[in-house]
């Protein structure tokens, strides 16, 4: 992964995700945001519902904003746990996976990748896929 989020590694991730999910019949929306949090580029897929439009952007700024993927962050912010209300933060967050960190070759955040659409389990796996993290 390059020191930044060029345009075409923005469209990479995307192509990556939207092929993934095609191939397991998703519809599904992706969203690429960089290091803070603001969009670099989005794609809905014909069928994919319109709720999970907002899910994916909230997902990717999520892991941005925490350089953490949004799976990891949900083991703690549940009732009780050390980051509860974390998603009532920042304009709105999401603590389930499917947004995952993505990272330069220094290991350095650079942005995010969200998917939404398809089930958690199959978001979270085509956002790591898309990411070249699986």
């Amino acid at each position: 992964m390059p020191s930044s989020l060029s345009e075409s590694t923005v469209q990479q991730i995307i192509e990556r995700a939207r092929t993934l999910a095609s191939e397991q019949h998703f519809a599904i929306n992706v969203a690429v945001v960089d290091e803070a949090g603001l969009l670099r580029g989005f794609l809905r897929q014909d069928d994919a519902v319109a709720g999970a439009i907002d899910v994916a952007i909230k997902k990717a700024r999520t892991a941005a904003l925490f350089r953490t993927d949004s799976l990891e962050l949900g083991a703690t912010a549940h009732p009780g746990g050390a980051i509860y209300t974390l998603e009532a933060t920042n304009g709105g967050l999401i603590s389930f996976g499917g947004g995952v960190v993505l990272r330069d070759a220094r290991a350095q955040a650079i942005g995010a990748v969200g998917v939404a659409g398809a089930t958690v389990e199959a978001d979270q796996a085509i956002a790591l896929r898309a990411a070249g993290r699986a």
